[in-house]
């Protein structure tokens, strides 16, 4: 059973050219984002369409996932993979063993087309997190069981349409 808040969640991809939403779980959780090879910069088209939706980007930054090993580091509650390629990496161990779950979708960064194709990447790979932190943002998390929430997740992960109904 998960009382505390705000829930410490970080996402990973591999890249981290992309980036989890604060926004929408404002007070409930703090969103962080890592990569296990971090490009250095954030891609631009994923600066462009958080500022086209009113995000601050102000402080965005591509991080390695080795920020979180660190002694300093946040307390994490929940750990997601988000690129399919990040769920084949050996992850960290995580300190406090954080509750993981894989929601792979396409890492926009890897995109090929022209600009209007890669920028759709970007945006449909925003709308399906969106929709996955949406469900995950509306569970029962204080009377879920651990092996149960676990479950909730990974469903969640499995989903290509996840809809709050199915939750």
């Amino acid at each position: 059973m998960i009382t505390k808040t705000p829930l410490n969640v970080l996402f990973l991809c591999t890249h981290n050219s992309s980036r989890s939403m604060n926004r929408l779980g404002a007070g409930k959780f703090k969103a962080y984002s890592a990569g296990s090879q971090p490009s250095g910069t954030v891609h631009p088209f994923a600066l462009e369409m958080l500022r086209q939706l009113n995000y601050d980007t102000s402080s965005l930054r591509s991080k390695s996932w080795e920020e979180f090993t660190a002694p300093d580091a946040p307390q994490l509650d929940f750990v997601f993979t988000v690129c399919d390629n990040a769920a084949n990496e050996v992850c960290p161990v995580w300190p406090g063993q954080p509750i993981s779950a894989h929601w792979g979708l396409p890492d926009p960064s890897a995109a090929k087309g022209n600009d209007s194709e890669r920028h759709f990447a970007f945006a449909d790979t925003h709308r399906m997190l969106y929709q996955r932190i949406s469900i995950f943002l509306n569970l029962p998390l204080t009377s879920l069981d651990k092996l149960s929430l676990q479950k909730r997740l990974d469903d969640i992960g499995r989903d290509k349409h996840p809809s709050p109904e199915k939750a």
